[in-house]
């Protein structure tokens, strides 16, 4: 696995929640979508948070026999997107799923070729900002109507 620094607001080593399955999320510090009503408001300032070596986490989050796999989310995830290819792809090379939420919408991703790159490595991204106005309680794994739960394990020839 590919050794990095990442900015992290925290991990949560049990949810299930974030994802199908127990789920070790892995929270990036930074994002630049400011969602009114965000869940996670404390992680938007990029200077905050902490810094972690990726090659750290995994082992330490995937080392519960009853993680299924991670989630990223945030912050943002795709703001650093060399780490998260790193902890997406050495999930998938340990057999885990990987769940994304992003505040971006897929076409954005697909313009930004760093962040295309960790596509592959992605089974479910939820994607599109929060907003408040279209916000649903009812919603699987996500917080409002506008934003798109894909299962991108199915489009991965497309996407490569």
């Amino acid at each position: 696995m590919i050794n990095m620094q990442v900015r992290l607001a925290g991990i949560k080593p049990e949810s299930v929640t974030d994802g199908v399955g127990v789920r070790a999320v892995i929270y990036f510090q930074g994002c630049p979508h400011d969602c009114l009503g965000c869940h996670n408001p404390e992680s938007h300032d990029p200077s905050a948070g902490y810094a972690a070596d990726t090659a750290e986490i995994l082992p330490v989050v995937l080392g519960n026999p009853l993680v299924e796999g991670i989630t990223l989310s945030g912050g943002e995830p795709f703001e650093q997107p060399l780490a998260a290819l790193a902890l997406a792809r050495g999930a998938k090379e340990r057999g885990k799923s990987v769940w994304v939420y992003t505040g971006y919408r897929l076409e954005e991703i697909l313009q930004r070729p760093a962040c295309r790159r960790v596509l592959r490595y992605i089974d479910v991204l939820v994607d599109g900002p929060f907003v408040l106005a279209e916000r649903d309680l009812a919603l699987p794994y996500r917080g409002s109507r506008n934003q798109r739960l894909l299962a991108l394990a199915d489009w991965q020839d497309w996407l490569n």
